[in-house]
């Protein structure tokens, strides 16, 4: 069995890669923006860590979508929208849930297929 970790911490890994699976930490935005923008900030970086990890956005097999507040979820919406490839949704849970930092807003975990 092989296990590969990139960007290995005290409590988690950024990127855990094992028998074809890519798995992310949560990702989130920057403290205090709108919730538009913590959630494509969050996005981007899920993006730079699937290409890092020879996957990509179309390759995601489940995202979770943790929001501060349901009242944002049109918002968050509208931007996850615009930024999943067209027949290429992956299966979703969304939920509310107290974050790390009362500032943020939205926090986005996702596991993806590598690369063929």
């Amino acid at each position: 069995m092989t296990i590969t970790r990139h960007h290995v911490g005290t409590r988690m890994s950024k990127i855990v890669k094992h028998n074809g699976v890519v798995y992310l930490c949560g990702q989130v935005g920057n403290r205090g923006d709108s919730i538009e923008v913590q959630t494509q900030e969050c996005l981007s970086r899920v993006d730079a860590l699937l290409e890092e990890a020879g996957s990509g956005r179309d390759c995601i097999l489940q995202a979770i979508v943790w929001l501060a507040d349901m009242d944002d979820f049109e918002a968050m919406n509208a931007v996850w929208d615009a930024w999943v490839p067209e027949g290429a949704a992956p299966a979703r849970a969304c939920g509310e849930s107290r974050l790390a930092h009362p500032e943020l807003k939205v926090e986005v975990t996702v596991i993806a297929a590598e690369r063929e």
